[in-house]
């Protein structure tokens, strides 16, 4: 909750986040926080003292079935929280809802879960659907790989009477396992026949004819997930369908996460064996220079954009396709100092290759009428990188002969523009 120009009472604020609590919860030290902070802090990042105190706590946190009475709601606080923002409802605070308290999860109740999923698929479907209710925390996440609950979800996957359905409710709980990433590879890469069959139905979730939105978003993340902790000969082998797939949903721009994720996944590809002119071959390069010329998009996703451009201009086939492309040089330059210093410094590295391996006279000629020059000018001026000033400067003295005295530059960057001894 954003609250603005209102002071909130200190006992109010969560000691980790800092933020109005909406869930407040005591541990054994006597100290309340936010059930959301305090989880993560116990539970995803495996502390065993109080974040406040330094004081060790009682219970400890390899008994999972216990892991319940590390933290009590603070009824009454809530109840005050509740009553303030009432109050302040005429300032543009909203009443925090009353939060809806997860069932109490023990390991013998999700080994129940399992056996009984194993007898039928009406029941993995049933065992399915109940375990996505319980990811509501940390706590929970962590028993169910503890119980080995995270490994039979991802195994059902690659049973060969698995149901569409029952695919779309197994990605949905995989999506939410961020920070699992050993257990991930742990069960992902156990078996090479499983892998392929693993990775073959989450790329299968990706396709706009078959799979929902939600489905779509949800199957890029995990994807992510997987090639984020594997192995590089896993990496290196990827097949040209799924970056088919992966450049389906940067053109389709289903949702912010699904773009951030699908350029994070190509990030973490590109690098290995030959993915690069694999993703080139799939129109990786033409959908990112028509995903970075709009203006309303987010920051980060303009930084992913161009660090993915720069990965695939390492590449002839990927260079050529950005000058083949008739906004290609144009939105390029048009990020520099105008985004970020990280974007910049990509912009500049991504022009930095074409002028080495691509320079011929139409395009030299190309990126003076775009701007480029102007903006390398300016880059030597401004509060930029070392390296990225190296760069810009060394482009601009390549091409002096044609750029140095064009109409193009404006006069008050000419006196920028370095000499080519």
């Amino acid at each position: 909750m954003e609250v603005s120009n209102i002071e909130i009472p200190s006992h109010f604020l969560c000691p980790i986040s800092l933020q109005l609590m909406r869930d407040p919860v005591t541990i054994s030290t006597g100290i309340t926080f936010d059930r959301d902070f305090i989880e993560k802090w116990l539970f995803c990042c495996k502390n065993t003292i109080c974040p406040v105190t330094k004081q060790p706590l009682m219970t400890k946190l390899n008994d999972e079935d216990d892991l319940s009475l590390m933290i009590i709601p603070n009824h009454t606080l809530r109840r005050l929280i509740q009553s303030w923002c009432i109050l302040h409802v005429s300032d543009g605070v909203e009443r925090i809802p009353t939060p809806t308290q997860p069932p109490t999860l023990t390991r013998s109740i999700i080994c129940k879960l399992i056996s009984d999923a194993k007898k039928s698929t009406q029941m993995r479907y049933t065992f399915l659907q109940r375990i996505r209710s319980f990811l509501t925390s940390s706590r929970t996440k962590k028993l169910l790989v503890s119980s080995g609950a995270f490994e039979y979800v991802a195994s059902v996957l690659t049973e060969k009477d698995v149901t569409n359905v029952e695919k779309e409710e197994v990605i949905s709980v995989l999506a939410q396992m961020d920070g699992y990433d050993q257990e991930l590879k742990d069960v992902m890469f156990r078996n090479d026949d499983d892998a392929s069959l693993f990775v073959d139905s989450l790329v299968g979730s990706l396709r706009s004819e078959s799979s929902s939105q939600q489905e779509r978003e949800n199957g890029i993340k995990v994807l992510r997930l997987v090639y984020s902790v594997a192995d590089p000969t896993k990496l290196s082998n990827v097949k040209h369908e799924m970056f088919d797939e992966i450049v389906s949903i940067l053109r389709d721009q289903i949702s912010n996460n699904a773009t951030k994720n699908a350029l994070k996944l190509l990030v973490e590809l590109n690098p290995w064996g030959r993915n690069r002119v694999k993703a080139v071959g799939s129109g990786a390069v033409q959908v990112l220079v028509e995903l970075l010329l709009s203006e309303l998009l987010e920051r980060r996703i303009s930084e992913l954009g161009l660090v993915v451009l720069d990965q695939l201009c390492g590449c002839a086939e990927g260079r050529a396709d950005l000058v083949g492309h008739g906004a290609g040089l144009a939105v390029v330059s048009k990020k520099i100092l105008r985004v970020s210093h990280v974007a910049s410094d990509r912009a500049v590295r991504i022009l930095s290759s074409i002028s080495r391996y691509v320079g011929t006279g139409k395009v030299i000629g190309e990126m003076m009428e775009v701007g480029v020059v102007a903006k390398l000018c300016l880059v030597l001026q401004v509060d930029c990188s070392s390296k990225t000033k190296e760069r810009a400067k060394e482009m601009l003295r390549l091409h002096s002969r044609v750029w140095k005295n064009s109409p193009c530059i404006p006069p008050h960057l000419i006196s920028a523009y370095p000499s080519s001894n």
